[in-house]
């Protein structure tokens, strides 16, 4: 199956994708393209489509929240409020760059909110501004999820933003944009290999690679390797090797 599109097209044909069993070629002809960034794939269509047609392919983990399916990342708070600003004029007329301008309007008005986190361990009472489960490594147009994340991992990758002054954000995002967030003071962040279920009062939104989906309560869990896709032959971007289909 070959989608053309961003990460959101990918997302709405997942679950389709997933109940043929088919390998899913990807077009990025979206404005982040975080799940090709992560794959490797080239942006220009047509390098794409020879990415394709040279018939490599990695199988990937997919994340599930409550029934919806996502491969970059799912979240609440931040990531909502972002999401109804990136209006399809804003993003036809900046592109990428809308992601940054539309996260500083963001940050100015998003109110705190407070959580509870159970895994199969621990329960975790917190407040945040954003919390976020990634699966793949980028999302947002280019920001890492967690510098040593991987798509094939059979982790989901957590973590929680607690609220902070705004002098503090220029070098907060900095260290955000490039994955390297869990040692930042204020951050909770932790890798969870089984389910996770995250509680809000009231109920908040729950933003699945780049579209509003479900709501809180969020009932997470890690789908491993059940998804392939088409890759470029040679080295990974990691330094890995993929493997001939």
């Amino acid at each position: 199956m070959i989608v053309g599109g961003g990460d959101g097209t990918v997302n709405a044909v997942l679950k389709g994708v997933l109940e043929t069993g088919l390998p899913l070629g990807i077009l990025p002809l979206g404005t982040a393209n975080d799940l090709a960034r992560t794959l490797g794939i080239a942006s220009h269509p047509a390098a794409a489509a020879a990415i394709i047609a040279a018939g490599s392919t990695r199988r990937i983990d997919v994340g599930q929240v409550n029934d919806q399916f996502f491969v970059n990342v799912a979240s609440m708070g931040l990531s909502v409020e972002l999401a109804r600003r990136m209006t399809g004029n804003l993003k036809r007329h900046l592109g990428r760059l809308s992601y940054p301008l539309a996260a500083i309007k963001t940050v100015l008005y998003t109110k705190p909110f407070t959580a509870e986190v159970a895994t199969a361990d621990r329960t975790i009472q917190l407040r945040s501004l954003q919390i976020a489960v990634g699966n793949g490594v980028y999302y947002g147009g280019g920001m890492a999820v967690y510098e040593a994340a991987e798509i094939d991992d059979r982790c989901l990758d957590f973590y929680s933003v607690a609220p902070r002054q705004f002098w503090q954000w220029p070098l907060f995002l900095t260290a955000f944009w490039r994955g390297r967030n869990r040692n930042l003071v204020g951050m909770r962040a932790f890798c969870s290999p089984g389910p996770l279920e995250i509680r809000t009062d009231p109920p908040l939104p729950v933003n699945t690679d780049g579209e509003i989906t479900t709501t809180t309560p969020a009932r997470f869990k890690l789908l491993p390797g059940v998804l392939s896709v088409f890759v470029p032959a040679g080295p990974r971007p990691n330094g890995k090797l993929e493997e001939p289909a």
